[in-house]
């Protein structure tokens, strides 16, 4: 049996290709790159969710608009086709925050529509027939500690202020939480519906093909260097080898590659986050496991996990590796590393002891952005032309249809319930210089990791490393 630091391993494991996702269905073949220069009305930089979804609805909304999708490897490449498959309602960033802006009601009006946004991303899929192995069976989150249980309880009473009702989160009896999955040591659940497991890959593709379809002109192998506002009288611009691309409005949707353009390396960290998956599991492990109702699984911890039952049944499981690379790199088309994956699958097995003996079949990773103050924006400047959409956190599934109906509403100049929400025109300082970035973020994940430990060990309430590790961090 092949093993890689003690991992049974299938004799085809793979690790990176981008993501299982794609091993999955194939790598797409790509898209002609930009001809050369071109005029446009919208040009959106990033093939991933933020874009497709932005230049769908703008094209749906007005079909005469030139919209351009200019995309460095091919639409899907990045974090929209190697996410852990949660279409999930939760938001990234403080609701505090998110308040201070524009009152507690329209933090509550926010969570409200990405309540509907997950509906939203089914129905499209249905109306475009993309076949994304969408299955709406909610969300569970398992406290495992004492004080993960009592962060649980918190939560969700705390909800309760920010859109939450009874029928939106609740706490699981014992009963149903044995009957929906059996996870290993938890002392509490909590239950919310909003929440469809989907495969990534799948949905990316099928909604470039929508988008394509409609009449955008998707260029792929088309790298953006640089994002210029209007200026001289002259639009904005999008700089590529292959030419410049001028339009009224410019849209950044680079999500964890912001850094890599001109003057935007300390904009929004990429924050790096792995996945395993197993083989398909037999039925005799099933059996121990429960898991029929194919909910997303998270927990409380600090350093948290994320996982899925796929349509195959397998078991696709993800968290923090190695959490950020020094100088804003990203890796190198999703190979992690050997230790992180070690990781990830000890906490499997102690999380399902049943699968002590299944083998992990692939192994990827991918980035993610990460705003200075940890919560997601939306913005369109019309003096420069220049807009953009991401921070989303890890929370971007849905995320990401929010802001492309958004982008639509404020680049047509519409006055909406959308564009009022709070989260709309956020602007945050930058994150600090290297090598005092670096060193912020290991120091941030080290105290995560040995909060974790202390509060596994014999914590009762939360450990004063992770309070510190959240200070550090600004969250």
């Amino acid at each position: 049996m092949l093993t890689m630091k003690g991992i049974p391993l299938t004799d085809d494991f793979a690790n990176g290709g981008v993501s299982f996702w794609y091993r999955q269905i194939g790598l797409p073949a790509r898209r002609p790159g930009l001809p050369g220069p071109r005029q446009y009305d919208v040009a959106i930089v990033g093939g991933g969710y933020t874009g497709l979804w932005t230049a769908y609805y703008l094209k749906q909304a007005q079909p005469g608009l030139r919209i351009a999708v200019l995309e460095k490897e091919f639409a899907g490449f990045g974090a929209s086709g190697r996410n852990g498959g949660w279409l999930s309602a939760e938001f990234a960033g403080s609701r505090e925050r998110h308040a201070r802006t524009r009152g507690k009601q329209a933090m509550v009006e926010l969570q409200r529509a990405m309540f509907t946004a997950v509906d939203e991303v089914i129905a499209v899929a249905r109306a475009e027939g993309i076949d994304a192995d969408v299955h709406k069976g909610g969300m569970i989150r398992a406290a495992t500690n004492p004080a993960q249980r009592r962060r649980l309880r918190a939560e969700v009473e705390d909800l309760r202020s920010w859109g939450y009702g009874e029928e939106d989160m609740r706490l699981m009896d014992r009963s149903e939480q044995r009957e929906r999955i059996q996870v290993a040591g938890t002392l509490e659940a909590a239950y919310s519906p909003h929440c469809a497991r989907i495969q990534p890959a799948k949905l990316a593709v099928g909604l470039a093909e929508a988008v394509a379809r409609l009449g955008v002109d998707v260029f792929e192998n088309t790298t953006v260097t640089e994002i210029r506002p209007r200026g001289g009288g002259g639009e904005a611009a999008a700089v590529t080898a292959r030419g410049v691309v001028t339009a009224e409005y410019v849209i950044r949707a680079t999500e964890g590659f912001t850094a890599s353009l001109a003057g935007q390396r300390r904009q929004w960290l990429p924050m790096n986050s792995s996945m395993i998956v197993t083989e398909p599991l037999p039925a005799d492990v099933w059996k121990h496991i429960g898991w029929a109702g194919s909910e997303l699984l998270g927990d409380e911890a600090h350093a948290y996990i994320y996982a899925q039952r796929t349509a195959d049944d397998r078991i696709a499981i993800g968290g923090r590796g190695v959490p950020y690379r020094y100088g804003s790199r990203t890796d190198v088309r999703g190979a992690t590393q050997a230790a992180t994956a070690a990781l990830l699958w000890r906490m499997l097995v102690k999380l399902f002891p049943a699968t002590a003996d299944a083998r992990i079949h692939h192994s990827w990773c991918g980035v993610l952005g990460v705003p200075r103050d940890w919560c997601s924006t939306v913005h369109l400047d019309h003096a420069t032309g220049l807009g953009w959409a991401g921070g989303y956190v890890g929370s971007g599934v849905t995320t990401t249809n929010l802001a492309g109906r958004t982008l639509r509403d404020l680049v047509l100049r519409r006055d909406t319930e959308l564009t009022r929400l709070p989260w709309v025109g956020r602007q945050v300082r930058q994150w600090e210089p290297e090598p005092l970035r670096w060193a912020g973020v290991q120091l941030i994940y080290t105290l995560f990791r040995a909060a974790d430990r202390r509060e596994n060990e014999r914590g009762t309430t939360t450990s004063p490393y992770a309070r510190l590790a959240n200070l550090i961090a600004g969250r």
